[in-house]
């Protein structure tokens, strides 16, 4: 058996907030190797023709007025995209 002595302030330094120190210190370093060993396995995935058309600034088209106001216009981006498919013989 081990005798240890000291205040209370001490002894609950050196085992309570030590011991929280320690297992908050293994948890972050157990969560960077996730992140290290995740971070490995992940690509780049490749984005459709579509959704390249759609991330070009020259292709967007915006609705003018009412509610939608300032938010794409979808509908009208998919004929002029399928338009342009068509010209190039692609569809």
């Amino acid at each position: 058996m081990v005798k240890v002595e000291g205040t209370l302030d001490e002894l609950r330094e050196l085992f309570v907030e030590g011991a929280k120190k320690e297992a908050r210190k293994q948890a972050t370093k157990a969560g960077a190797d996730v992140v290290r060993s995740t971070a490995k396995k992940t690509r780049k995935v490749v984005k459709s023709a579509w959704q390249r058309y759609i991330g070009q600034k020259k292709n967007q088209i915006r609705v003018k007025s009412g509610k939608r106001k300032g938010m794409l216009d979808l509908a009208k981006m998919s004929r002029a995209y399928k338009r342009q498919q068509k010209a190039k013989g692609k569809r």
